[in-house]
């Protein structure tokens, strides 16, 4: 059975959760028939990687164009699970998953996550492209979480170099994420000219994401005059690529990089030179498209509630992960409403079947 999806889920947390745990329980329980020939794959179990159900497949909307809706994620065997989510609640919620294409980025060919995607979504319209992880070797400084170190987790500041030229747009998500509107609509916001868009949050203490080494530096303090810096999240930005290929932006944030490793001057991964280089001068667009923070903080990972006000995208940022913490039995309140969108198939699962 084809599904397709012509209203997306803006709602308020209370009547969202119920509503979407009922569509996605109903939607990946069915029966998947093809309408077309493709290709076999045979699914091969990994010793390593988890083995996913097959996800229905959706279909355009009658008034679809076929404008493609470019989104880049990057490919992880320890994130594999939230990826595969992730692009399933993207396509459950667009009235047009036919025009999504994904970019997928990971740092060596790994034929099993291949065929994890391909077994799962044979129907998915995505290429894969490899991050040379020598591009940052030496350029990473140690962060407060191991995770963030990881060389994949800057492959973000170099999709311009990576993705093909033709494309001019991109959403780049993270893996721990779950849409519950469109993804059209967020591909479509007005960046004003902007090189990037995201949600701002200017009532976050702005400072505590840099030392007290950096804002004592009377030059580098200086980074930030004429501006008025808020926080914004990276695991969810609308980029111009064209644009930060123009500009150079890459080498922008590979400087900030190189400051951190002679002077330290934060703690966080791949956030702050992003920051620095962009803060104030980003396109600031609706908090819905990025409830962050539902991992907890990045030490503990304690449990957090949601924000209030509509949401569109949910987003588990943070130390803790909601199939992590689900397996373990000790879930967060907000985990339960990733879980409907989860395509692991488990040793019950296996065993019924």
């Amino acid at each position: 059975m084809a599904f397709r999806r012509s209203y997306s889920l803006c709602l308020p947390i209370g009547l969202l959760s119920l509503v979407t745990i009922n569509i996605i329980l109903l939607a990946t329980s069915a029966t998947t028939v093809a309408t077309n020939v493709r290709l076999s794959f045979v699914r091969k179990q990994s010793k390593t990687l988890p083995v996913f159900r097959e996800a229905p497949v959706f279909r355009n909307g009658d008034e679809c164009t076929n404008d493609p809706v470019h989104v880049a994620m990057t490919l992880d065997s320890n994130y594999l699970r939230g990826t595969m989510a992730a692009v399933l609640s993207i396509l459950q919620h667009s009235f047009c998953p036919e025009n999504v294409f994904f970019h997928f980025l990971w740092t060596r060919y790994d034929e099993d996550i291949y065929t994890s995607i391909k077994t799962t979504f044979p129907y998915l319209r995505f290429k894969i492209y490899k991050f040379d992880s020598k591009k940052v070797r030496g350029k990473i400084s140690k962060s407060i979480r191991h995770a963030l170190d990881q060389p994949l987790n800057y492959a973000r500041v170099y999709l311009a170099d990576i993705l093909p030229m033709n494309v001019s747009r991109v959403i780049y998500l993270d893996s721990d994420i779950v849409m519950v509107d469109d993804v059209e609509k967020l591909w479509r916001v007005n960046l004003e000219g902007k090189v990037l868009a995201a949600p701002e949050y200017c009532k976050a203490n702005f400072k505590r994401y840099f030392t007290n080494d950096f804002w004592m530096n009377p030059t580098l303090s200086r980074t930030f005059t004429g501006r008025n810096p808020c926080y914004f999240n990276t695991g969810v930005m609308v980029v111009d690529v064209q644009k930060w290929r123009e500009i150079g932006y890459s080498y922008k944030v590979e400087e900030w990089m190189a400051v951190q490793k002679q002077k330290r001057i934060y703690h966080l991964g791949s956030l702050p030179p992003f920051l620095l280089v962009f803060a104030g001068i980003i396109k600031g667009i609706d908090h819905r498209w990025n409830q962050h923070g539902l991992g907890g903080d990045n030490i503990q990972g304690r449990c957090r509630s949601l924000h209030p006000g509509p949401i569109s995208l949910l987003h588990w940022s943070g130390k803790g992960k909601p199939w992590l913490r689900l397996d373990s039995r000790k879930p967060c309140t907000v985990d339960h409403l990733w879980a409907p969108y989860d395509l692991y198939r488990s040793l019950k699962h296996t065993l019924e079947e």
